[in-house]
């Protein structure tokens, strides 16, 4: 999937000369986490999220200023850190460098955005001739559980036929153990009977145990699984048996 099957089209923004008190109650009215802040000609120019609105004059919550480092702080950024706290418009709070995706981005590569720049949501943009960019969506963390709520089955199907047969279950479970870098499970400690799964032998610890549950979880026409894995160690290190 990509960000343009699952964005927000109608996206609300505001421009860099909206009041404060505007934008929050956009934001307490509409339950956004952030709106994007464009200039007269549509252009991204910013965004304000609640994060920005976190130490205000008004809340009690300016950062306290340590005067030894202030001292060797750029002008620059005491000043910035000055209009955060007591700005009056959009202009005076918003964070001017904004994460941006194409509505071509694949879905992983928003995730990876979100979980490598700690944001929860991703403005999607096109690029206009002039090099500038036209916001046409938005991808929000709960954009995205939506988005698996409708690829996710809310629990297996009752009276399913067996859909594959034991060694294709098994076939299957041991090709996707092979390109997984955490386990090493051979053959023999993989069996399949009427659907059900079972799980034998060492592991080296209970993450292993229970990604292998996962695993097994995936597989088409799996009915239940059984682990009866265990940690082996040896001394103070977990040895495989």
């Amino acid at each position: 999937m990509l960000a343009r099957d699952i964005m927000h089209r109608d996206v609300v923004t505001v421009t860099p000369e909206t009041p404060l008190g505007a934008i929050v109650r956009l934001l307490v009215e509409k339950r956004f986490g952030a709106v994007p802040v464009t200039d007269d000609d549509g252009r991204l120019v910013g965004i304000v999220s609640e994060a920005d609105l976190l130490h205000r004059e008004e809340l009690g919550t300016e950062r306290r200023r340590n005067r030894w480092l202030d001292a060797f702080a750029s002008i620059e950024t005491l000043a910035n850190a000055y209009r955060g706290a007591h700005g009056r418009l959009a202009r005076d709070v918003m964070a001017r460098s904004v994460v941006t995706a194409a509505p071509e981005t694949p879905l992983h590569e928003i995730v990876e955005l979100m979980e490598r720049r700690h944001i929860r949501r991703v403005p999607i943009v096109e690029a206009r001739p002039d090099g500038s960019e036209r916001i046409v969506g938005i991808v929000t963390r709960g954009d995205l559980v939506r988005a698996l709520a409708t690829l996710v089955p809310a629990a297996p199907a009752a009276g399913t036929d067996q859909a594959l047969s034991d060694r294709r279950i098994r076939d299957m479970l041991l090709a996707e153990l092979a390109r997984q870098p955490w386990t090493d499970k051979a053959e023999g400690n993989v069996t399949v009977l009427d659907g059900v799964v079972h799980l034998w032998g060492a592991v080296t610890n209970e993450a292993e145990a229970r990604g292998l549950v996962t695993a097994a979880e995936g597989i088409p026409g799996v009915v239940a699984v059984r682990d009866h894995t265990f940690v082996a160690y040896w001394g103070a290190d977990p040895i495989m048996l």
